[in-house]
């Protein structure tokens, strides 16, 4: 047996014997911890690719990372293709607004859906965002008119009820063809609140409310539920007492 495996033998088999850090060189690379936080990119690129990287990564979801492939993406794409992206992105912002009855999106003063008089005119779903909406037409499994808070209740957030358009929909109920009012706001703490702040306030209405059936994820959002399951959920929906 070499010398070298008699001393490596040796410290294994010493019973206090303490761990060998391996060495770092200067500058290696050091993956984060599986509780550490990736740091943000530092901003290597010049002018218009790190302003580019820097917009980006103010979006939704996008972390540095992202942005930095979102970005090549598009410089190493073909500039019609860009153009057109451009142009949808600055046609959305001067043309889509919000529906005056629902405050769904819409490039009319009401959204298709509160134009359709085919539409149940007797139940209202009320959802926390107009995404929430286009997932429960997908299942097809409701027909009557919507009504968009736009958001959900969330003191941390510093949103409270008069932040969410629940003052528009009482004025909606002043309309003696309504019957039903279905809650859907998302099954999260936020959305739980909103729901028991809504029941509070349409109780005395004598309106019936529901609240969509067990089945979606505890913590989820609306839009992420499978169509199947939303759609379960919706014929289910249980009168709130």
């Amino acid at each position: 047996m070499s010398c070298g495996a008699l001393e490596w033998g040796s410290l294994l088999e010493a019973p206090h014997a303490t761990p060998v850090s391996p060495r770092r060189t200067p500058g290696a690379f050091h993956r984060p911890g599986p509780h550490q936080q990736e740091g943000p990119i530092t901003a290597v690129y010049e002018g218009a690719v790190q302003d580019l990287i820097d917009e980006l990564g103010r979006l939704p979801g996008i972390g540095p990372k992202s942005a930095q492939r979102v970005a090549f993406h598009i410089l190493e794409a073909d500039a019609e293709d860009m153009k057109r992206l451009a142009e949808a992105i600055t046609t959305v912002k001067e043309k889509v607004k919000f529906c005056e009855i629902c405050f769904n999106v819409s490039e009319d003063a009401t959204c298709r859906i509160c134009q359709d008089t085919r539409r149940d005119q007797t139940v209202i779903c009320v959802v926390e965002e107009s995404k929430d909406v286009m997932a429960i037409e997908r299942t097809r499994s409701f027909r009557g008119r919507y009504h968009v808070l736009g958001g959900a209740i969330s003191p941390i957030a510093g949103i409270g009820p008069d932040q969410l358009h629940i003052r528009e929909l009482l004025n909606r109920l002043s309309d003696e063809t309504i019957t039903e009012i279905v809650i859907a706001t998302d099954p999260n703490l936020e959305g739980e609140a909103t729901a028991t702040y809504l029941v509070r306030m349409l109780k005395p209405l004598g309106i019936t409310l529901t609240r969509l059936a067990s089945g979606l994820p505890v913590g989820g959002d609306l839009e992420y539920a499978d169509d199947v399951t939303l759609g379960r959920a919706f014929e289910g929906r249980r009168a709130l007492s």
